[in-house]
């Protein structure tokens, strides 16, 4: 036990002195950019319809039988799928379709999303008379996630009027 100890308290030390002397940074998260709101965002045309400015966007598509949830990436397409056909899903659900199964279904996307780490997308789901897709909204809201993406930081120039905050820098 003392043995094996030993071995993991060299490791993290090893780990920390490279970390002291190392001049750079390697991340390798590709979303992180993402994620401190300074990467690319498409801008696309805008009489185009949907939009192309978001890093994610939800889409819901129904059939006369299923709905199914998909999370879009701008780039890497489909991310995140639910869907009323699984499985999981279809043995609680009376019908494929109706009230239950929207809001069943947003909560089990709202679910995957979190697990994932991914909390902000674009939705432009507008709502209907038959208030279920209102249902499947309010289910991933309440959930925590937020259904609207931050704007994207943009490189301030000298010539600028305003330069906002960058949300890392602390000026107190």
């Amino acid at each position: 036990m003392a043995a094996s100890a030993k071995k993991i308290l060299s490791k993290i030390r090893q780990t920390n002195q490279i970390a002291e002397g190392a001049l750079y940074v390697v991340n390798r998260n590709p979303r992180n950019l993402e994620r401190l709101r300074l990467a690319y965002k498409t801008d696309g045309y805008h009489l185009e319809r949907p939009v192309r400015k978001f890093w994610h966007r939800l889409e819901l598509n129904a059939s006369n039988k299923y709905v199914s949830a998909k999370l879009v990436h701008f780039e890497n397409g489909t991310v995140i799928e639910c869907s009323t056909t699984e499985w999981a899903l279809k043995r609680h659900l009376y019908k494929g379709n109706d009230f239950a199964a929207y809001s069943t279904l947003g909560k089990a996307f709202a679910s995957r999303c979190l697990d994932a780490g991914l909390t902000e997308m674009r939705c432009d789901l507008k709502p209907t008379s038959s208030m279920k897709v209102d249902a499947f909204i309010r289910a991933v809201e309440e959930s925590g996630i937020r259904l609207e993406e931050p704007e994207r930081i943009r490189p301030t120039y000298s010539w600028d009027m305003e330069r906002p905050e960058k949300p890392w820098e602390v000026t107190e």
